[in-house]
């Protein structure tokens, strides 16, 4: 029997589509329905691994764990990953297939599409549902002839949409009854209804404007989402996440993040955010690194090299330099382990022209971009901290030196890191290292600071799952969006 479908499209980037899909697929299978979660294209460089070692968009893993079923590339075939304002790599089925500019891209969408179009199939006759995310908005009607990702999959695929527009951003009226009047009138009878999310206050007092919408688009109204604080115990795929508030206001322990231009997988300090030890601090461009952290952390890059640069402009070298001047240890995780090392070479061009980069001298290593790229699960091991250690690696080079001889990590008995001779200076390219339990408390407590064991962060990422789901089942006509999907 094949699967059923329904997508949840946006009046714009960041109006919370990703979230309504992951409460709505926990949802759902908290019904007893077997579900699946489904992008046509994504754009983000904050991926993860799946069961195939291929890379999707982090919302997608998300929605898979909402799922209960391990993540796959059919849940994201097409994934854009940004390196530069005009170009991005591109990811298909989970692996690289070339890099390309805006307008190259367009060029390549009827291929894509049958990409697309070859993971629905796959995942039609693999569950009883598929929950469908759109990508920005179907009212961008410049870029309507390349879509593949709203209307463009929607059509030909015969999905039903609900709209979602965030009314705590303002002018949500504006957005979905402009988005009604831009569309074509085929694509507006694809809309089945609308759904109102982030509000904050009595809803009531918005009775009106939803009469208002439905008036002027003949939407009915599925809903209206309050502002949820368990969204902010979720992993974010497209935005660091820096007011997410902190059960003790004086934490034992300060870590900086500088945020690089080109930042990936920052996700990695979600389970750093979420214990009540610890306070995160994002830095922003322009801004220096604290001279109280405890912990410096270096977050992974698309593009190393040209980060590393933007690095240098903000005067974090610096800063880092002092941290570590002053006895305080920094850790650097893919791309920033890279920018830790004596020097990065660049003899293929894979970055920009080819070359050698010096780095900040902090490790005794030097990495070369060069080869195939490394998209792997691993179970990584650290016989210093006596823990076993499960993460991914997604990254382009090697990286080889003394330094690595004392590596805190192993997979296969292999170094995929490396420590300095004096013991502050740590880099690995394994991530997801802090959702495990044992491996946070351990290393930071062999940091000397002291953090407590309270934290269950699987755990607490499932109960924030659950809270979702019954959040939307209380807020929108759940039974009636079941009820659309064909």
């Amino acid at each position: 029997m094949v699967a059923r479908s329904i997508m949840i499209q946006g009046t714009g980037s960041d109006v919370g589509k990703s979230i309504l899909v992951a409460g709505l697929c926990r949802a759902f299978v908290n019904r007893g329905l077997d579900v699946r979660p489904f992008k046509p294209q994504n754009m983000s460089n904050n991926a993860a691994v799946t069961i195939e070692n291929g890379e999707i968009g982090r919302a997608q893993w998300l929605q898979a764990l909402a799922c209960k079923v391990p993540p796959s590339v059919h849940m994201n075939p097409i994934l854009l990953k940004p390196e530069s304002d005009k170009g991005a790599q591109i990811i298909v089925h989970g692996q690289v297939a070339g890099h390309a500019s805006a307008k190259d891209f367009n060029q390549e969408k009827p291929e894509l599409f049958n990409k697309v179009m070859e993971s629905f199939r796959h995942l039609q006759d693999t569950c009883d549902l598929i929950v469908v995310e759109g990508a920005g908005s179907p009212a961008e009607v410049n870029l309507r002839r390349g879509d593949i990702a709203n209307m463009g999959f929607a059509l030909p695929a015969d999905v039903p949409v609900v709209l979602a527009g965030d009314i705590e951003r303002g002018g949500v009226i504006a957005a979905l009854v402009g988005t009604y009047q831009l569309l074509p009138e085929n694509e507006r009878h694809l809309i089945q209804g609308f759904i109102i999310n982030k509000f904050r206050g009595d809803m009531s007092l918005f009775d009106d404007g939803l009469q208002i919408i439905e008036q002027h688009t003949g939407w009915p109204n599925m809903g209206v989402v309050p502002h949820l604080s368990c969204v902010s115990k979720l992993p974010a795929e497209d935005a660091v996440v820096l007011d997410r508030p902190k059960p003790d206001e004086n934490p034992s322990v300060k870590i900086a993040v500088p945020m690089l231009s080109r930042i990936a997988n920052f996700d990695d300090a979600d389970p750093l955010q979420a214990h009540p030890d610890i306070a995160v601090q994002f830095c922003p461009p322009g801004t220096r690194l604290p001279d109280d952290a405890d912990l410096i952390i270096i977050p992974g890059s698309k593009a190393t090299i040209a980060d590393l640069a933007f690095l240098r402009a903000q005067g974090w070298d610096a800063d880092i330099t002092r941290h570590v001047a002053t006895g305080k240890p920094v850790l650097g995780l893919c791309g920033g382990y890279q920018m830790l090392g004596n020097r990065i070479h660049d003899p293929e061009g894979i970055e920009g022209p080819p070359g050698t980069t010096d780095g900040l001298g902090l490790l005794n290593v030097q990495t070369v971009l060069a080869g195939a790229k490394t998209v792997r699960t691993v179970a990584a091991r650290s016989p210093g901290l006596q823990v076993e250690v499960p993460g991914y690696e997604i990254h382009c080079g090697q990286t080889s030196g003394p330094d690595t001889d004392r590596s805190f990590l192993f997979v296969d008995d292999q170094p995929v890191g490396a420590v300095s001779e004096d013991g502050l200076v740590f880099g690995s390219y394994v991530h997801g290292l802090f959702r495990s339990d044992a491996f946070r408390v351990n290393f930071l407590r062999s940091l000397g600071l002291q953090v407590s064991d309270d934290l269950d962060y699987a755990a607490s990422v499932e109960t924030a799952l659950d809270d979702l789901a019954n959040a939307l089942e209380q807020h929108l006509d759940v039974d009636a969006i079941l009820s659309l999907a064909r």
